[in-house]
């Protein structure tokens, strides 16, 4: 058995949900291929390459990859697909883009956010919001899967595998890019960061939110917000944490003024240790954190980030 796996990367290095990507892969088959797809990506590629389990990086470097548009990409996938039994994509926007493309074409139903690999055609996955873990198996010929790539260590580095053009096929003509609008920030981004301070409606204002700042400065941490925070506009749609934002496993996560809604825990419940601030003893989110303070966020923030900088 082979597995293809779906590399996102932006032409010069991969992502890291591609590392966690192919852990998963390895979980599945006995064999692991990358595809890198893009314009100009060989370094992309070197660093598929140099990574442990890889057995073969095929590159298809054309124009209409450069952008990562999804119809392009799928196709790319699917000139490849007859020779693997498993085909995994990150369940990131970019994967959850490509592989259900992908996956409609060939006819077969997609996996979708799985945590575990229990054997090559049975996966675990999390349903109503994490509350559940769902057993799925596959009698597809081809599995197309997308990894939660927090439930998956990164796969080390390897001894570096052999680097093959793949055929690029035609561009679809269905899309074009059109710009990108990237947020300039000095802080991590936020499903790669070890440290995470977040922010929930109990903050009461987009002004309110800028006292998080000192105190993720101090942890050098990126910032969250729950969808209630972002839905009342205190925070922009890319810090949602949740079922419909984006699931983080930081080593730390500081949840202020964040009651605990099981949409939000879905997207963070597996951080390795969380503090939750709070002022109802009763909120849901004690109920998952290892340590718990129950006050006046505009009291407690400032004094934690006050014995921080005195710490230093």
């Amino acid at each position: 058995m082979a597995a293809l796996v779906i590399a996102e990367h932006d032409n010069i290095s991969l992502k890291a949900s591609s590392l966690n990507t192919v852990t998963a892969a390895l979980a599945c088959a006995d064999e692991v291929h990358v595809l890198v797809a893009g314009h100009q990506c060989g370094a992309a590629a070197a660093a598929a390459a140099a990574i442990a389990g890889v057995s073969r990086v095929l590159v298809a470097d054309a124009p209409q990859f450069a952008d990562g548009l999804a119809e392009n990409v799928a196709a790319q996938v699917l000139a490849l697909a007859g020779g693997y039994t498993h085909i995994l994509a990150p369940a990131t926007a970019y994967g959850k883009n490509i592989a259900p493309r992908v996956a409609a074409t060939l006819d077969v139903a997609q996996i979708s956010e799985i945590t575990r690999v229990a054997t090559p055609d049975t996966f675990e996955r999390p349903i109503y919001a994490g509350n559940a873990i769902a057993t799925v198996q596959s009698a597809d010929p081809v599995k197309v899967i997308t990894v939660r790539t927090t439930a998956f260590a990164a796969a080390a580095g390897g001894e570096g595998a052999a680097v093959e053009p793949a055929l690029a096929v035609a561009g679809s003509g269905n899309s074009a890019f059109v710009s990108r609008e990237l947020a300039a920030s000095d802080r991590p981004e936020l499903t790669a960061a070890g440290v995470i301070v977040a922010g929930g409606r109990g903050i009461g204002s987009a002004d309110n939110f800028k006292m998080l700042e000192p105190l993720a400065d101090q942890l050098g941490a990126a910032i969250g917000a729950s969808r209630a925070a972002v839905d009342a506009g205190y925070a922009p749609n890319d810090w949602q944490i949740g079922q419909t934002g984006k699931i983080v496993a930081p080593r730390l996560y500081i949840a202020v003024g964040i009651s605990g809604a099981i949409q939000h825990l879905a997207g963070m419940k597996d951080s390795k240790v969380i503090v939750a601030i709070n002022k109802d003893p009763e909120a849901p989110i004690f109920a998952v954190a290892d340590y718990g303070i129950v006050g006046d966020l505009f009291e407690v923030v400032p004094q934690l980030t006050g014995e921080l900088a005195r710490a230093d």
